[in-house]
Parts: structure tokens; sequence; C-alpha cells
């Protein structure tokens, strides 16, 4: 019998299985990936449609997870989308379907 998942990769993939899990979210994340350049949240609002504190606690939780990452820029922040962690999402959606397990190298 194959060995099972190890935890610490369940729990990062659950971790982005729930950061998705919420369709302002999902939004986010295919807006900031298909215009691939860091963005205010004033743009991510003006895409999105959404109270600038609502995207903003969308933000939150994706940087969380490390699907975006943030840069400070003079006193605003910027966010983009972390290609390295966005890349390793079909694989974690594979492992979940019963595929084998890449093996994890660090930049997730």
């Amino acid at each position: 019998m194959d060995e099972l998942l190890d935890r610490s990769t369940a729990q990062q993939y659950a971790s982005w299985f729930r950061a998705l899990a919420d369709p302002t979210r999902v939004q986010i994340v295919e807006y900031l990936a298909r215009y691939a350049r860091p963005m205010s949240v004033g743009e991510v609002v003006a895409a999105i449609g959404l109270a600038q504190s609502t995207v903003s606690q969308h933000l939150k939780i994706l940087t969380e997870v490390r699907f975006v990452l943030v840069e400070a820029v003079g006193t605003a922040r910027h966010y983009r989308i972390n290609d390295a962690c966005v890349g390793c999402f079909p694989s974690a959606a594979d492992v979940v379907m019963g595929r084998p397990a890449p093996h994890p190298n660090g930049a997730c």
C-alpha cells in the first residue's frame, strides 16, 4: 500500500483549498494572475466591485497562504500573484484526486 500524504503537506493543501473556497477570492486570484503585475487595493476594488474593506480582508487571507504577495510602495501596499504557489496548486488538486504527490520544493 502506498504511503499516506504527509500531514504537513496535507495541511498546506487544505489551507489553499480553504483560501479558494470563496468566489471573491477566486476572482481576485484570477484577476491578479491574468494581469501579472503588482496592483493597489483600489485597482482590485475597481475590478471586483466590492467595498475596500471586504477586498482587503480577502487579500489578507490570500497573502496568509501565499497565493498573493504584498509589497510596500511608499505608504501604499501593492499585491501581486505568487506564481510559485499558484503553479503548485494543480498538483495539490491532483494529489487529492489520488494521483502521485509531487515533492514540495519549499517555494510555496
